[in-house]
């Protein structure tokens, strides 16, 4: 039988359809003890593979490989957990215009803030007094020596790769939460989940002091919260994509107004 069709067996919050039962006692596929060690491996994954590649490996040969192989890890475990493990099917379905506008607004609500808020005080103020330097030598370690490459880089995190989060954060670790703790929870959660691996980003880039870095990671997990309520509310993740999208590229604008390129 369609577990979507059968009320005492939940899915997984699929893609775009979201049958979760709204019982007090959720069937699961596994043990709890199962479901919570995979979704603690799920939101402590992303963080200990940044920290490899991104402080540990920093500058060596291995680094990009090391990147390669964790993103590879990471955005296929949920799958293999949702349709080998708990034996689920996963379907999709059409875009709903509500949500992608939904998400269109929060997105272009996020970077206008974001952008007035570098051009009139953060541009040039003691908070991002180290960020040019520092993320001029990363961007160059990671072969990121042009305009052209850098764009090209921000189109991948922009559009693939935002996507991919959106699916492994709010699809999997928020709808997984979900179905064990309530939504508000949920959305706390995964959403610490999300910020955390961006904690160890925002410093190598800032480096300056971790008051500073605190402040823009709670700002991260605030946009977690967000794109899980948009999901929850709109039950697809084009909305939280869209949104997640149109931030990224305000953050990668950011990172080229402060980048000095070789030459």
């Amino acid at each position: 039988m369609n577990p979507a069709h059968n009320p005492s067996t939940p899915e997984p919050a699929d893609i775009v359809e979201d049958n979760l039962t709204k019982s007090a006692e959720p069937c699961l596929e596994t043990s709890r003890g199962a479901h919570l060690g995979a979704l603690c491996f799920a939101m402590v994954l992303p963080t200990l593979a940044t920290l490899l590649y991104f402080v540990f490996l920093s500058g060596s040969e291995s680094m990009k490989g090391v990147y390669f192989g964790s993103k590879v890890l990471q955005f296929s475990f949920p799958l293999l957990w949702v349709l080998v493990i708990q034996r689920h099917r996963i379907c999709m379905i059409r875009p709903k215009w509500d949500g992608i506008i939904a998400g269109l607004l929060v997105g272009l609500g996020i970077v206008a803030t974001g952008i007035l808020a570098y051009q009139g005080f953060l541009k040039d103020s003691v908070f991002l007094q180290n960020a040019p330097a520092l993320i001029t030598a990363k961007v160059t370690e990671m072969g990121l020596t042009s305009p052209s490459l850098y764009i090209l880089f921000a189109i991948f995190l922009a559009v693939p790769h935002a996507l991919l989060e959106e699916y492994y954060w709010r699809w999997f670790v928020f709808g997984q939460t979900r179905r064990i703790t309530g939504v508000n929870t949920a959305i706390i959660i995964s959403s610490l989940g999300f910020m955390a691996h961006h904690v160890i980003v925002i410093h190598q880039f800032l480096d300056n002091g971790w008051g500073t870095t605190v402040f823009f990671s709670l700002c991260v997990a605030i946009g977690g919260v967000l794109w899980a309520w948009l999901y929850n509310r709109y039950k697809t993740l084009y909305g939280p994509w869209v949104s997640h999208l149109l931030v990224d590229l305000g953050i990668m604008y950011i990172g080229y107004d402060l980048i000095t390129f070789p030459g």
